[in-house]
């Protein structure tokens, strides 16, 4: 049984069809760590380029060099297999002697720099991801540039389908394992776990949009401050919360849920519980695996958003945050049918 995930649309349903990683560099990705090595130190990190290759399996070849286990090599996170992608990696090599990872350059991957630092690179620790997007074949360019204005202004700040497996494969995975279904696997522990809180900040998103309460402030809102991670909760007389929020001064939040209070209070609170009314068995099960309440912003902002057309193709640029989709963005612009017929397996 597929799990519903119709997530209401910011800007309308697109009427936009376009063909989207029909080539390899149609998706380019480069990771923004928003710090540099310091050059010395137990950690060597490794700077690459891949084309349409799996991170944990360069990940597991990076180990495989340094005759490491696969755990002792880190990143700050996944990318998408099927594209161009810059990243980093980590290793923990205590000494002065780096092996030679030269053997892992081939036509699908190719390193870039290799230097050391003095603290391992951890899951989440980076400040962005840069993307450049090829739609190719789109049905109505006027209609695009239209929407790519609109899309300026903000896009839901979902998270992408793949983190909840085909039909929601990992929704129901979560489920069976809260209903008490053994997960050895710590892997799939965290992904399953990930999936659950991940679909119930989407519903609280699209309730929010469907209700058309997407630019409006409710008294005791968790709203954040752009560019900081300081919170604070609205209070039902201040009438300048609007217009900081036309202005993206400040960030509408929504939980990630865990254990604790809900931040947000009064009619804000409201909203929440009864978006995620009957989801009990999500909220209790993330509840008992030990996550705690936290914060993520409805909304987000794709920064420097710039676009240009070849021929009947969309070429676009943008930088999200941390945490962020890419395809959040896309899916408020087109309808994407995704070609993979020049990628090799």
């Amino acid at each position: 049984m597929s799990i519903e995930m119709n997530w209401s649309y910011l800007y309308g349903k697109p009427q936009i069809n376009a063909l989207f990683k029909t080539e390899v560099e149609d998706f380019i990705v480069t990771e923004n760590l928003g710090f540099e090595a310091t050059g010395e130190g137990e950690h060597v990190f490794i700077r690459l380029q891949k084309r349409n290759e799996n991170t944990q399996f360069v990940a597991k070849q990076i180990a495989k060099i340094a005759g490491l286990p696969a755990k002792m090599v880190t990143y700050a996170g996944l990318k998408d297999r099927r594209g161009l992608t810059e990243q980093t990696f980590s290793v923990h090599i205590p000494g002065l002697v780096t092996p030679d990872f030269s053997e892992l350059n081939s036509d699908l991957v190719q390193i870039l720099s290799i230097t050391r630092h003095n603290r391992k690179l951890k899951t989440g620790a980076l400040a962005g991801n840069a993307f450049t997007i090829r739609l190719r074949d789109v049905s109505d360019m006027a209609g695009l540039t239209e929407r790519l204005e609109q899309v300026k202004q903000g896009v839901p700040n979902y998270f992408g389908e793949q983190r909840f497996g085909f039909n929601g494969g990992n929704i129901t995975a979560a489920k069976a394992m809260f209903n008490g279904r053994k997960v050895k696997d710590r892997f799939k522990k965290g992904m399953y776990l990930s999936a659950a809180r991940s679909y119930l900040f989407n519903k609280v998103v699209s309730q929010r949009i469907e209700q058309g309460l997407a630019f409006t402030v409710l008294p005791g809102d968790c709203c954040g401050l752009v560019g900081s991670r300081s919170y604070f909760i609205t209070e039902a007389e201040d009438t300048s919360l609007a217009e900081r929020l036309a202005q993206q001064n400040i960030k509408l939040t929504g939980p990630l849920w865990g254990k604790g209070e809900l931040a947000a209070n009064l009619e804000a609170q409201d909203f929440e519980l009864a978006a995620l009314a009957g989801e009990e068995e999500l909220k209790q099960g993330l509840e008992a695996n030990g996550l705690k309440q936290e914060r993520r912003a409805l909304f987000i902002l794709p920064e420097g958003l710039s676009y240009h057309a070849e021929g009947n193709d969309m070429v676009v640029s943008f930088y999200l945050e941390s945490g962020c989709y890419a395809t959040s963005v896309l899916r408020e612009l087109v309808e994407v049918q995704e070609n993979h017929a020049n990628f090799s397996e």
